[in-house]
């Protein structure tokens, strides 16, 4: 798989996470675990720490990351504690989902795609969701301005409405809007929604 610059820039931040063994869950995963059940989707899911807590509560968790140091380390971790996780290697801009689960999550990925892309994306993982089963997406969006792991012209930030308007019909259970300091003066501008199917 080629590799662009955002996935470099993570492989190198996961590197270092294993080195100084940080596997703490970030806020969005915190927000995340307790809608975890049954089959899960990580799509996206970094160093798998939350693929790691969720199959620790008792879910068969499927995780997929483009980073190949996140996912070897995700293999490992998972084998040592004999934990229900399998963890692949993929290309989320032309993964295709073959199966319904019970929780789809995706914390910090869509943005890194072009905007036509990212709303396939989120139409294939919305779509991944069984009747009453939970989603949970995470982006950042306008009002950004740390802008150093993206590839030039191969991301997109939707405008902070945007996200919750792509959920009609759904249970929206929880939406958080949050602002984080960033290197050099900046700030990381989130949403995080969570919702769950009608049916």
């Amino acid at each position: 798989m080629k590799t662009n610059s955002s996935i470099a820039f993570f492989d190198s931040q996961f590197q270092q996470q294993v080195r100084n063994q940080d596997y703490k869950l970030n806020p969005f995963e915190l927000a995340a675990l307790p809608h975890l059940q049954g089959r899960v989707l990580d799509f996206g899911c970094g160093m798998g720490n939350l693929a790691i807590e969720a199959a620790k509560r008792g879910c068969s968790v499927l995780a997929l990351d483009a980073s190949r140091s996140a996912i070897s380390h995700l293999r490992q971790r998972a084998l040592d504690e004999a934990l229900p996780v399998e963890a692949i290697e993929a290309d989320l801009r032309h993964h295709e989902i073959r199966e319904a689960f019970d929780c789809v999550v995706s914390i910090g990925l869509l943005m890194f795609f072009d905007c036509a892309t990212a709303a396939r994306v989120l139409s294939m993982l919305l779509s991944g969701v069984r009747p009453g089963g939970v989603v949970v997406i995470n982006v950042l969006i306008e009002g950004t301005t740390y802008l150093d792991m993206f590839q030039p012209g191969h991301y997109c930030l939707l405008a902070r409405g945007e996200l919750e308007s792509r959920f009609a019909g759904w249970n929206i259970i929880h939406s958080d809007f949050r602002n984080f300091d960033a290197p050099g003066e900046t700030i990381k501008s989130f949403i995080t929604v969570i919702a769950q199917k009608p049916g």
